[in-house]
């Protein structure tokens, strides 16, 4: 069961600006890759369902960011049908993001007033995202779609929707700042922030470093934008 409300999720995800997307299959990995990030002022994390027994990952680490990192709301992504998002509810998801539109994974996260972002490549799927409750909408693929320019045509007829594109992100200022410029809420970022030389050689004080860099640039920008 969540223990953090959805607005309070959706709360953090707006002033953090930035969730972080990761899968790993051994679970020791993650909670290192977590706690990194934690320590660089993540509070919003989001674990990727991809790879057999994923569930179980999923479960201890939720477990270890319970008693250790309780400030943190671990989520999971890649999550296709209602069926997998119930599976990782009863393991306390804090929020359920889609890469597809399923009118049946939004019933079932709204039964249990958990967040579910669907993940959406038009005008017509984030309206109907938003007409089955969906507090932000995942730009997905977020390059592959329009890129910004997808996102600011958006904002022009619905500026009441909270967009947070994933794929074609990267920490590098000039590439936040046309997203931020955009209109989005948040930004998700996956292989671009967990560079196969971090994750291969264990070097968390340098993910915890550049997680640091990330959001203060994230703050900067938004400031900057008013």
């Amino acid at each position: 069961m969540a223990i953090h409300g959805r607005i309070d999720v959706v709360i953090k995800i707006r002033e953090t600006g930035v969730v972080p997307v990761f899968y790993h299959p051994d679970p020791e990995v993650v909670r290192q890759v977590i706690k990194a990030c934690y320590e660089g002022g993540i509070r919003v994390f989001e674990f990727t369902n991809r790879g057999d027994f994923a569930h179980e990952v999923f479960s201890g680490v939720n477990k270890f960011c319970r008693t250790s990192l309780p400030d943190l709301v671990l989520g999971v992504g890649s999550i296709p049908d209602a069926a997998t998002a119930a599976l990782y509810m009863q393991l306390g998801a804090g929020f359920v993001v889609s890469p597809v539109l399923n009118a049946e994974t939004a019933r079932v996260c709204n039964r249990r007033k958990v967040l579910w972002i669907p993940g959406c490549g038009s005008v017509s799927e984030i309206s109907l995202a938003e007409e089955l409750g969906a507090e932000i909408v995942k730009i997905f693929p977020g390059s592959s779609v329009g890129g910004p320019d997808f996102v600011k045509s958006i904002k022009g007829p619905m500026p009441w929707s909270s967009l947070m594109p994933t794929g074609g992100v990267s920490p590098d200022r000039e590439n936040l700042e046309k997203w931020f410029e955009a209109g989005v809420i948040a930004v998700g970022m996956g292989s671009k922030l967990f560079t196969r030389d971090i994750i291969e050689n264990k070097k968390y004080a340098l993910l915890e470093e550049k997680v640091k860099e990330l959001i203060f640039t994230i703050g900067d920008i938004r400031q900057k934008l008013g």
